[in-house]
């Protein structure tokens, strides 16, 4: 099981100019992948921003978002921006998306209101494949993207049905929301199982998430209630008390997702310390 570690974009009031210095270090320090969580009302840094600017300062380490809500976004302007960003890292970016909702004040573009978001996911894939192909945008003649744009690999998010159905349709694979092994273990099956009802060959890669702290515990789980709060104390705290703490919390998270057969495991920083990824990379790496 390979082990990625999240950028601390979506901390309440998070520096921006300690991402490019957590990217740098966390390539060094030989993690897979850096993840960004995002979404619009809250104050921290947007994952597209997060991502372009952790792709400008590293060279092999693997990008992803876990997960971007798509739906906030003109799909074309979203589809650009994306192939911007992977063009810029070589290739390395990989999408984790899902339709978002519960949060309704997420949506701030006028004309993309916090409903009908399944079907307008649905359009929205057609169309980011469109623009990656080169086809014409805006009822002109030029494409968005330069020649040569390849289709961006996505994984996706997402607890009912649909979500299994696209990611056996679209993607590469399924991403756990933030929950302990034993409640992301039924929706892997769910992954497996579309996938195969999909007839697609081999299995989906599944990528696990979870929170982690080696510092202030407390001020830890506080910062991830914080975030999580908009959609109520009932999911807020579950996700915060169940944060890996220190060496053996993050020992025994390792354990249970590689139980239930992750191929990798994202752990998120509950705080923004650049010494937090030598402490988790000391653990796992």
């Amino acid at each position: 099981m390979k082990i990625g570690i999240g950028l601390p974009n979506q901390i309440r009031d998070v520096s921006a100019a300690l991402i490019p210095q957590w990217a740098s270090r966390a390539e060094r320090a030989g993690f897979s992948t850096l993840a960004t969580v995002g979404r619009t009302a809250y104050p921290g840094m947007m994952d597209t921003v997060a991502l372009a600017g952790a792709a400008a300062v590293t060279s092999t380490i693997g990008l992803t978002s876990t997960v971007m809500l798509a739906t906030v976004w003109p799909p074309v302007l979203l589809a650009k921006e994306l192939a911007s960003i992977d063009a810029m890292s070589g290739g390395r970016l990989t999408l984790g998306l899902g339709i978002g909702g519960n949060r309704a004040d997420d949506f701030v573009v006028e004309g993309f209101p916090a409903r009908g978001l399944g079907k307008r996911f649905d359009s929205d894939l057609d169309v980011y494949h469109r623009v990656w192909r080169g086809e014409p945008v805006g009822g002109g003649v030029n494409p968005a993207v330069p020649a040569g744009t390849r289709a961006i690999p996505i994984m996706f998010g997402g607890m009912v049905p649909a979500a299994f159905e696209r990611m056996a349709k679209w993607g590469e694979g399924y991403i756990g929301g933030s929950l302990p092994a034993e409640e992301v273990e039924p929706f892997f099956d769910s992954a497996r199982q579309a996938w195969k009802d999909q007839g697609r060959d081999g299995s989906p890669k599944l990528v696990a998430i979870a929170y982690y702290v080696f510092g202030d515990a407390g001020q830890g789980r506080n910062n991830v209630r914080d975030y999580y709060l908009a959609v109520g104390a009932e999911y807020a705290d579950p996700i915060s008390e169940a944060i890996p703490v220190g060496r053996e919390g993050v020992r025994a998270a390792v354990e249970a997702f590689a139980a239930i057969g992750a191929d990798e495991l994202i752990f998120n920083p509950a705080q923004p310390d650049l010494d937090e990824i030598d402490k988790l990379a000391e653990v796992v790496l």
